[in-house]
Order: C-alpha cells, then structure tokens, then sequence
C-alpha cells in the first residue's frame, strides 16, 4: 500500500511537470493587419554654401551713414563677383536705425520723455550662394576687405539633392522589408504569408537646413584699414543627410 501512493505521488508530479512543459498556443494571426513604420536615409558631401556678408556704418548724418553703406556694398558685389562669376548674389535687409543717449532720470525719478537720436545706423546684408568650394576662403577673405562675414551654411544643391532621391527611397523600402521580415518571424510566419496593403511615403525627411539667424554684425568704421589684406578663412563643408520616413500597413494571409 505504502509504495503504491509513491507511484501515485510521482505519477501525479510527471503529470503536472509535462503540463508545464507543454509550448502556449499562438494567437491566430490570419487576416491581421500590421503597421509598420521604416526609415531611410543617404549621406552626401556637401556642395553648397550660402554665405551672408554685411556691412554697417554709423554717423550722425543719416544720410552720410546711408553713402558710405552704399559704397562700400557696390565694392563688395564687384569683389566677390571678380572673385567668384558663377556666385548668385543677393542683396538684402537693408536698414536704418536711430541711435539713442543713454536714459537720463530727472530729479523726481521719471525719465525724460522725449529722447533725440544721437546718431544713425544703417547697414545691408549681401547673400552669396556659390558651389565653388576650393575658392570659398579666398573669396571671403578678398570680400572682407569690406565686408563682414555674419554666417556661412552649407548645404546641397537642388540637383544633388534630386539624384539623391532614388537612392533614399530605395534605403526607405529596404528597411520596411527587413521590418515585415522581422515581424513576421516573431509572429511564426512566413514573409510570403504577407501582402502589403498600404504603402504610405510621408516625406517627412528634412531636405533642406534651416538656417539660423543671422548673428548680431560687428560695428564698422569707415577707415583706411578697411582695405587691409585679410588671411583666408577655413571652412569645412561636410555633409548632409536626408531621411525619409514610410508607413506600410500589411495583412497576413
């Protein structure tokens, strides 16, 4: 009697360990639809540069500041149009600001109420959109004689960044293929068990860099050193990358 419950208690625990042991069954899969979203992206030197030069003066005389302002910007278009022809140049914010004296505070404690500018200053900012590269420093430091350089972005010209389009699409599709794969392992089917049924391009890739403000420009003064030689700039253009992001929505068979 005493070794038949032995082989009852063991047979009871070979029971419930075979239990265990048995694989959970899977959900069922047919007809599901998954979302699946990929990413895509190309590297590429860059091969365009957008430099903002300016020039600024001030005076008591409006009208002086304004002279200097327009000399000195007709001298940097002819410089940097003879340093680089191909360059697309654009003129741009042009302005005129009063400059105040410090507030004086009467007596009372009120501050004086009308204020007389002091002097004015006027200033325009020059845009120069080039793919020469290899001679950028030398046309920035050939226009800095009399100009200011206030900021330089460079980036892809149109052209490259079309070419680059089939590229980036093809990386996008991969890697929503490689995705389904994925999943559809993870789910214990075959990828031919799988049918797109949606493919959406969102385009949500950023083709072009925002440029920054434009920094604060230093004061200038119309002095003969202005047109002292300046040593050229170093500058080193990059690379930019475009990404693309796609949604694909596929139904298991």
């Amino acid at each position: 009697m005493h070794i038949m419950k032995k082989l009852a208690a063991a047979a009871a625990v070979s029971f419930a360990l075979g239990a265990h042991a048995a694989p959970t069954e899977s959900l069922p899969t047919t007809g599901t639809l998954v979302v699946v979203p990929a990413y895509g992206e190309v590297k590429h030197a860059n091969d365009q540069a957008v430099v903002t030069l300016a020039v600024e003066e001030q005076d008591k005389d409006k009208a002086a500041a304004a002279s200097r302002v327009n000399q000195k910007m007709k001298q940097g278009l002819e410089i940097v149009k003879k340093e680089d022809p191909s360059a697309s140049l654009k003129t741009q914010g042009y302005y005129t600001y009063p400059v105040y004296p410090e507030e004086r505070v009467l007596p009372n404690g009120q501050p004086v109420k009308q204020r007389v500018p002091t002097a004015w200053r006027v200033g325009q900012y020059l845009e120069v959109t080039t793919t020469n590269l290899d001679k950028l420093p030398k046309t920035v430091a050939a226009a800095q004689k009399i100009l200011t350089l206030n900021n330089i972005n460079f980036g892809l010209t149109p052209e490259t960044t079309r070419k680059l389009d089939d590229q980036r699409i093809a990386a996008t599709y991969k890697n929503l293929n490689e995705r389904i794969g994925s999943i559809a392992n993870a789910m214990g089917r075959k990828v031919g068990d799988a049918v797109i049924d949606t493919i959406d391009f969102e385009g949500s890739g950023n083709y072009t860099e925002s440029r920054p403000a434009a920094a604060p420009m230093i004061m200038m003064r119309a002095k003969a050193a202005d047109m002292a030689e300046v040593a050229e700039p170093s500058f080193e253009p990059g690379e930019t990358t475009l990404q693309m992001q796609v949604v694909g929505k596929v139904r298991f068979k």
